[in-house]
């Protein structure tokens, strides 16, 4: 496998590979470009990511592992999707350039990190990316930021729901995190409240999309309220079976989306995907943290959304209601789109990432060739 060209490094166990499953099909793309080879260092993560793909992986469950692979790969970018600890064992490699990709583009905390300034490249999507890197980190340099858009939005995967003739409001909670700084999940602390009030809204088909790790939550709150509208959803099933209330645990939220009239979403790229896909569709946000003036400021999406929370949930049917009847923040999220995403049109950000990482993988080339250069200048010298 010496002509690989490119690796996809993921560290983490099988309860993250959803960040990667994601690239996946966008990566076959490049694979056309320039051979891609996965390398992973957990050796359940590698099955589960052999069963979704056709392209190489490899597994390097130990350091020497991982140098010895490096040098026989002889690869000229390694792309990362997620900024797991062990990323820094893959960055010791000097001979190749690092890039991060990132699984989303959301407004998290987490999503702007010193660990940025890590990689070689960082691909953002826009200039909401580019401003919330620029204002969260000291002294990084921004020309490390390459805007591409997010290439996974240019994808159709094949849908999901049934064709239904009522209105479709989507409930996608994302997970709890890996700290309180990073809990933006609402379904311990209004999911049921949220999908009893969806279930209210006349002639509307409810579908509840957990975040994949709200499944396999150890979180007690988190995980009892998942149980619960499980719960819900099943016997307003059983009550109206013709309504096709639905709960959809596993897929790409990606080929649930295009099918919906509405979503109730938390911060998270769930609710920036919805914005590129479904502008036209209303979107509410959600806010544990009952500090409007902080989701404003951090969370330009919510400037365009209505936002639920403890004090609003209880209105949340006569609001959904006449949102599906009237949208009121149509025209500003045709703004906020712009603010995310630039000017990028369905095919756009695909074609934006190809010829990145095209770009980078004759840089280096260019790179090591000077490198090369200068040890024989040095040579002749010598």
């Amino acid at each position: 496998m010496n002509d690989v060209h490119v690796i996809a490094y993921f560290a983490d166990d099988p309860t993250r590979t959803y960040q990667l499953v994601q690239w996946l099909d966008v990566l076959a793309l490049l694979h056309e470009q320039h051979p891609v080879a996965i390398v992973v260092r957990d050796a359940a993560s590698g099955e589960v990511l052999r069963e979704r793909t056709d392209l190489p992986v490899l597994t390097a469950v130990e350091f020497p592992e991982l140098t010895a692979l490096y040098d026989r790969l002889d690869a000229k970018v390694v792309l990362y999707c997620n900024n797991s600890m062990l990323n820094f064992q893959s960055l010791l490699d000097g001979r190749r350039l690092h890039v991060h990709i990132n699984h989303g583009e959301s407004d998290k905390q987490s999503m702007a990190s010193n660990n940025a300034k890590a990689y070689d490249r960082v691909f953002v999507a826009g200039e909401a990316a580019v401003q919330r890197h620029d204002s969260g980190l000291l002294e990084l340099d921004t020309r490390r930021l390459v805007r591409t858009g997010r290439p996974q939005l240019d994808l159709r995967p094949a849908p999901l729901l049934a064709p239904s003739a009522r209105r479709t409001v989507l409930y996608a909670p994302t997970w709890e995190g890996d700290a309180d700084y990073n809990d933006y999940t609402s379904l311990d602390v209004l999911g049921a409240l949220i999908v009893e009030a969806v279930l209210e809204v006349p002639d509307v088909r409810l579908v509840y999309k957990p975040h994949p790790k709200i499944v396999t939550s150890t979180t007690p709150a988190v995980r009892d309220a998942h149980l619960e509208v499980l719960r819900l959803v099943a016997e307003a099933g059983e009550r109206d079976p013709g309504a096709g209330h639905a709960q959809v645990l596993r897929g790409d939220i990606l080929a649930v989306i295009p099918d919906c009239d509405a979503m109730i979403t938390d911060v998270s790229s769930v609710g920036l995907d919805w914005l590129y896909l479904r502008t036209e569709k209303p979107i509410f946000l959600t806010d544990r943290h009952h500090d409007g003036e902080r989701l404003r400021r951090e969370v330009p999406v919510s400037r365009c959304a209505d936002v639920v929370d403890s004090t609003t949930v209880g209105r949340l049917t006569s609001l959904l209601t006449a949102r599906l009847e009237r949208d009121e923040h149509h025209l500003a999220r045709l703004a906020m789109r712009h603010h995310y995403f630039d000017d990028l049109q369905v095919g756009d950000s695909t074609r934006h990432f190809l010829d990145s990482v095209s770009d980078l993988v004759h840089l280096r080339d260019r790179l090591v060739g000077e490198v090369a250069g200068d040890e024989q200048v040095v040579d002749t010298i010598a």
